[in-house]
């Protein structure tokens, strides 16, 4: 597998910061990119008002709560919630470190989707960083399920996601996206791609104290008659709803700590089982190897990917 000028890692090039409403709480919140070292991963610190600072890498390790959103953290008062817009744009564009400050408990959710995270990096831009990127290349299947949902991972010469969702509306019923995955498939197919919910639903989020920031210019919503509320419509002709839960699933699996080779699918699945599939298949030490890129003599220009030996290469376990 060739890999051409990815091989080595990334940071971003300076500081941006980019600010709107947190989409659970309600709040007003601001996050700020900043440059990283080789190596640091992606590191979110939530600032609080009293001046500590919680920290969490992001990784699998480290994920709690994942019932409406992927949640960083155990505990409500230093929790970081709804990473994984941003998570997918970082993985996407191939930002492999970045240290995230937060001024509140949870990412904003801006648009609904991934492309403002994009944008925000894009007025930056990236640089390469003299270290190379090391990836996960799964070598054997490894497959969670739960009652009619599963996912499962399995060997692919590519990074490659095909999703599949079937809801009970008319609207939406069964839906699937395939593809594989690069920066431009990525900002072109998925990136704006909105959150949605159903109009039925929204009461009982509120009175749970969730979606309070959740309002028309953030997410596609869905009237009981089964009709699209928004004045604008759909992004992406019918199918804005797969490809919403394909850029989640890009975010849950960016928590891998290091970007994976090989095929994702899953059928109804979600954050929860997003998460119980990358617990599974990095439980598994045999379903996948460690391998970064060389440059042979031979094929000047090009980059393939090698296994290393990197026992120590476990970041997900921190």
């Amino acid at each position: 597998m060739t890999i051409g000028m990815l091989g080595f890692q990334t940071t971003i090039a300076s500081p941006v910061t980019i600010s709107g409403t947190g989409v659970h709480s309600g709040a007003a919140v601001s996050i700020t990119f900043n440059p990283a070292e080789a190596d640091s991963g992606v590191v979110f610190q939530r600032l609080h008002d009293d001046g500590t600072v919680s920290e969490y890498r992001a990784v699998s390790a480290q994920v709690g709560n994942t019932d409406l959103c992927t949640v960083l953290g155990f505990s409500p008062a230093t929790m970081i919630a709804t990473i994984e817009h941003v998570m997918a744009a970082l993985y996407a564009l191939g930002l492999d470190n970045v240290l995230i400050e937060v001024s509140g408990a949870e990412m904003p959710i801006m648009d609904g989707s991934s492309a403002p995270f994009i944008d925000a990096i894009d007025q930056v831009g990236l640089i390469p960083l003299a270290v190379k990127r090391r990836y996960i290349r799964i070598i054997k299947p490894v497959r969670v399920e739960a009652g009619a949902s599963w996912a499962e991972f399995s060997p692919y010469d590519g990074t490659r996601f095909e999703v599949e969702i079937d809801f009970d509306c008319p609207l939406i019923g069964r839906q699937s996206w395939k593809g594989d995955l690069t920066p431009m498939a990525f900002r072109n197919e998925l990136s704006r791609a909105r959150t949605f919910g159903f109009m039925r639903d929204v009461e009982k989020l509120w009175a749970a104290g969730f979606a309070l920031g959740s309002s028309l210019e953030n997410s596609v919503v869905i009237s009981d008659d089964n009709t699209v509320i928004n004045v604008e419509g759909l992004r992406y002709a019918k199918d804005e709803f797969v490809r919403h839960k394909t850029l989640d699933a890009v975010g849950d699996l960016a928590l891998a700590g290091a970007q994976f080779i090989g095929c994702y699918r899953s059928y109804r699945g979600g954050h929860k089982m997003n998460a119980h599939a990358l617990k599974a298949l990095l439980s598994d030490r045999t379903a996948y190897e460690v391998v970064e890129a060389s440059v042979p003599r031979s094929r000047p220009g090009q980059r393939e990917l090698i296994a290393v030996n990197a026992p120590e290469f476990a970041p997900w376990s921190l």
